[in-house]
């Protein structure tokens, strides 16, 4: 596998059939990028709820509400947006698999405001990592800026989309960069 890989990107959701991206269909992203370190090495990045901090413009960091991170665990995150303003966020863990999988759910665990998840993989040569955002189906900032301006909803979802996508695309760059280097 090349050294410094490229993310892989896509929007994804349930579009309806005319095209217009809208929040009750859960809009998102996914990136992905194969890594030239070992599930383990990867592992120990992603478990980290402060490292995307250190790529993203938006996620400024986070601290443990529970003591040790686990299906049910929770977290504070902090966010701004020049669009958005700063807000904290709550957040439960609901998946949560050594060296495969880190998940949660921001506001509500069961009507989240937005769906966040990596995943872990290995492959022939490299290790597979892979970020994934969905949108809702909770409200959220971004619920209240749609009910605003409704006939712009479809543009609204696709500009936060446009966003998440090069923070994630950032995040998974840099955690390769860091798995990749302690290698070496």
């Amino acid at each position: 596998m090349p050294k410094n890989s490229e993310v892989r990107s896509m929007f994804t959701t349930q579009s309806p059939p005319d095209g217009d991206v809208v929040l009750a269909n859960g809009p998102g992203v996914t990136v992905e990028i194969d890594i030239n370190a070992s599930p383990t090495d990867v592992w120990i990045l992603v478990s980290d709820i402060n490292l995307p901090a250190r790529f993203s413009d938006e996620f400024q960091g986070a601290e443990w509400i529970d003591p040790e991170p686990c299906v049910g665990a929770t977290f504070a995150g902090r966010n701004k947006n020049e669009n958005m303003g700063e807000w904290e966020v709550v957040c439960t863990i609901v998946d949560y698999s050594p060296e495969k999988v880190f998940a949660w759910n921001a506001s509500d665990a069961e009507n989240p405001a937005a769906q966040w998840r990596f995943e872990i993989e290995l492959g022939e040569n490299s290790t597979l990592l892979r970020f994934i955002m969905i949108l809702g189906p909770g409200p959220s900032g971004l619920t209240a800026i749609i009910e605003k301006m409704p006939d712009l909803e479809s543009r609204i979802i696709n500009n936060r989309q446009n966003g998440q996508k090069e923070n994630m695309a950032r995040t998974v760059e840099g955690i390769r960069d860091l798995a990749e280097a302690s290698r070496n």
